[in-house]
Parts: C-alpha cells; structure tokens; sequence
C-alpha cells in the first residue's frame, strides 16, 4: 500500500492512448486509488494528448533531445512532475527508456504495462515475438519499472490464448482489451493494499505490510 489518501497520478504515453483512457476511465469512477492529474508525451501530435484534453488533464510535452529511445536530459521530466504534485507515474504505452533522473525518485512508484506473460518476449514487439514464436498463451504484465527494460517486479499478469490463424492484428485487439481489464486493477491494488516484494513478485495480502512511507511523504516530505 503506497498511500491512505487519494493518489496524484501522472501518465507517460507515446501513441494512440487507449490504455491511458482505460485507466482514466476507471480514476472518474474511483476505481483507481486517485486522480489522473497530467499526461506526459515524447509525441507533439499523439492521440493520447487529445484524449487527455478532452477529459479535461493537462497533456505535456517536455523536450526529448537528440535519441530515438530515450530522453536525453530527463530533469524537464522531472521538473513536471514535481510541479504536479505526482505520487505515482503509470507508463501507458510509453515508448523509451527511462534512468536514474526520473527512476531514482519515484522508486516503487513507476508502474508499466506490457504486452506479454513476462519475462518472456521483454521488448519493443512482445506481441509480434510471441507470433513468431508460436506459443499458444501470451498475455499482459503489470510490473515496477527499474532500469533494465521490462524487468522490475510483476505485480499482475492476465493471459491471453495465440488462436489458429491469429493475425498480429487480431491477436493485439484481444491482448489491448485483456490490458484496459488488468491495469486499472492492478493500480488501484498496488495503491491502495498491504504488500511485500518478494524478489521479482509483489505479494499482497493482511499480513503483507506497509511497503515503505505513503507516496505523499515520499515525494512531497
């Protein structure tokens, strides 16, 4: 559990913004442990800003500098969030690698989605991977963000069966839908839950425990 009040969340988003809205979706309903407060995007013309406007959050675009995978000087980053108040980042379809600026501080406090059963097919292209490599159950995985990609601890995963004549296409709508599901969840109980790490797992429960200071201690205090 990272807070008994209401979360300040931020999101981090590159493309169309369909996992974004899902999880908005459910912050307007209070199934998220809080408020969406700001979006960030590495995109000037993604759709996710638009959606974001429309919801009435405000959509950023700090500078990203000269590299295609992450952000060359991340403290622009930073400094939104801090100015936000944010106690927790959700990365939604974010599309670079991010480091110590920005992990550092929101330790424990940085989730991701990604598009297979984890650890296997980490990457840019889970789901195209899982194709080519003919498994008949892939899936999505909520994990902590840490500094090797896509290997912080799983905090829930959802399966989804590869069926006969599966398109990348046809398998992707079903995996995307099965993410709008998981995600949501999973943030609303890492917030909101007792739970202990236990090496690469989250493990929740009443007898798990308060993991370290509320996130408005941490990131305010």
């Amino acid at each position: 559990m990272l807070a008994s009040r209401p979360v300040r969340f931020a999101v981090l988003a590159s493309g169309a913004g369909s996992n974004f809205e899902a999880l908005a979706a459910a912050a307007e309903r209070e199934a998220l442990g809080g408020t969406i407060a700001l979006v960030l995007c590495d995109v000037p013309d993604a759709p996710v800003l638009d959606r974001a406007a429309r919801r009435g959050i405000a959509g950023l675009t700090p500078p990203v500098g000269r590299f295609r995978t992450r952000l060359e000087d991340e403290r622009p980053w930073l400094d939104a969030l801090t100015a936000h108040a944010i106690d927790v980042v959700l990365c939604a379809g974010f599309m670079r690698r991010l480091h110590a600026t920005l992990l550092t501080p929101f330790a424990g406090r940085m989730l991701n989605i990604h598009p297979s059963l984890l650890p296997s097919f980490a990457g840019r292209d889970g789901i195209g991977d899982a194709l080519a490599h003919g498994v008949r159950v892939t899936g999505c995985t909520v994990h902590l963000v840490e500094s090797e990609v896509d290997s912080g601890p799983i905090v829930a995963q959802a399966a989804v069966p590869v069926l006969d004549g599966d398109t990348r296409e046809s398998l992707a709508a079903r995996i995307h839908a099965a993410e709008h599901a998981l995600y949501p969840e999973a943030v609303r109980r890492y917030v909101r839950e007792p739970w202990r790490r236990e090496g690469r797992r989250i493990v929740f429960g009443e007898g798990a425990g308060l993991a370290g200071l509320p996130a408005a201690e941490v990131a305010h205090g």
